[in-house]
């Protein structure tokens, strides 16, 4: 999968912090070196007193690990979230690393693991600075340079911030360093342009296909042939998706019961508020189009149910500045708190907690007879939150829906965990701040 990993102009200067084994000597060193080594000099009588309690001493010893496999798993799942389009890299080193510490404190806590917690933390902490000066350095110049062979639809590619773009007016290989040449390999680019294609290979300048490039920057996939995902079938990641189904399961009956006193207030809250019942409940369409009956806390004020096909349309748009919503309900629609009973769906094998978030059955129809390889998105269950969902929120218009779509089916093709773990993260701060795509 291509994703994010593109030379910029000063490619050269920038690809020393951005290799993975740079980044990970500096947080040895840092992280994990400088936090052991300053308690010991400060508990240390001498060196050999300072090396004999690091290897003999298991808190010791359980310290630097936990610090090593925490720095580690904190790298690796940095790296990977910034490598899907529109990451802002600082945006992730704290929630990275606190997960991967989090994790490796927990393991030790599970097994009953002596530790010092002042090493681990002062690790995490030093961990969390370093790769904040990491992105700050990798990030000073951030524009890319790309030469375009002239052949093919490059229509897209313009009005993307960020990104040069410098068409080609004859076969010869550009001499810019960090440039990479993006090409329509869709598109009849005849002899010339093919030989200045090998000529780039062996001279290790980057070709890019322009739609993978796009689906790179922009995190969307437009399909244009129904076989068009990872596997060139019309089944995205079976394997994974047995393994999220199990996770699914598993979070949801543990997060119940401790969402339960929540729910009990909010449930309060909206009687409070309004008149009608505290559980909305609507038919949407499901997993390989079946429908479903989905829950969500109420945050409108009971209607009169629609008479025609038109109205049941109409009714299940909601606008921005809708007079329907509730003044509980506005807060829960900001928070996306009023999905949090969709655990139910998911406890009955309906829903997922990331997915494509399932329309009402009436937008659902209207959307399939419009946009061609809309059921496509059923492929996969429908989620509590999803990458269309944090991407761009909630809209109902034909023209936004295809755009929406596109995140969609790149959600689909790249179905992976840390895709998911990316969601979580976007889902969270939208949660805590109440801001963000809706």
């Amino acid at each position: 999968m291509l994703q994010a990993r593109l030379r910029s102009r000063d490619g050269q200067r920038r690809a020393a912090v951005q290799r993975y084994r740079y980044q990970i000597l500096i947080g040895l060193l840092v992280a994990v070196v400088l936090p052991s080594v300053v308690r010991g000099v400060f508990d240390a009588r001498d060196f050999e007193y300072f090396s004999r309690t690091i290897l003999e001493y298991g808190n010791s010893r359980n310290s630097l690990l936990a610090s090593i496999f925490g720095l580690f798993l904190g790298v690796s799942l940095f790296r990977r979230l910034c490598n899907f389009p529109g990451v802002r890299s600082y945006e992730y080193v704290l929630p990275s690393f606190c997960t991967s510490y989090g994790i490796v404190m927990a393991a030790l806590l599970i097994f009953r693991l002596e530790y010092i917690v002042s090493v681990v933390v002062t690790s995490l902490v030093l961990a969390v600075m370093t790769f904040f000066v990491i992105c700050y350095l990798s990030q000073r110049h951030t524009a890319y340079l790309f030469h375009v062979v002239p052949c093919g639809d490059m229509s897209r590619l313009h009005g993307i911030r960020h990104v040069d773009w410098a068409y080609l007016q004859e076969p010869v290989l550009p001499e810019v360093p960090g440039s990479g040449i993006v090409v329509d390999l869709r598109a009849d680019i005849g002899e010339d342009w093919e030989r200045l294609l090998a000529q780039a290979a062996l001279a290790g300048v980057p070709v890019y296909h322009s739609k993978q490039l796009l689906e790179s920057i922009t995190g969307q996939v437009e399909i244009e042939h129904i076989s068009e995902n990872n596997l060139g079938s019309l089944n995205p990641n079976d394997g994974y998706g047995r393994v999220k189904q199990v996770l699914d399961m598993m979070v949801a009956l543990v997060a119940l019961p401790l969402f339960l006193p929540v729910l009990l207030l909010i449930a309060l809250a909206i009687r409070l508020d309004s008149p009608g019942p505290v559980l909305f409940r609507q038919v949407r369409m499901g997993f390989r189009g079946k429908p479903f009956e989905v829950y969500k806390f109420r945050t409108m004020r009971p209607v009169t149910a629609p008479g025609t096909h038109d109205d049941a349309r109409r009714a299940a748009i909601t606008q921005s500045d809708d007079d329907r919503v509730t003044r509980v309900g506005r807060i829960l629609r900001r928070t996306r708190i009023d999905e949090i009973p969709q655990i139910l769906n998911i406890l009955r094998g309906e829903m997922s907690w990331i997915g494509p978030r399932p329309e009402a059955m009436a937008l659902s129809g209207w959307y399939q007879s419009e946009i061609s390889f809309y059921s496509y998105r059923h492929v996969v269950k429908p989620g509590i939150t999803g990458w269309a969902q944090v991407n761009q929120g909630h809209v109902a218009e034909i023209h936004d829906v295809h755009y929406k779509l596109c995140y969609d089916f790149y959600y689909i093709k790249y179905l992976s965990a840390w895709l998911d773990a990316l969601i979580v993260f976007r889902t969270i701060r939208t949660v805590i701040t109440g801001s963000g795509a809706k």
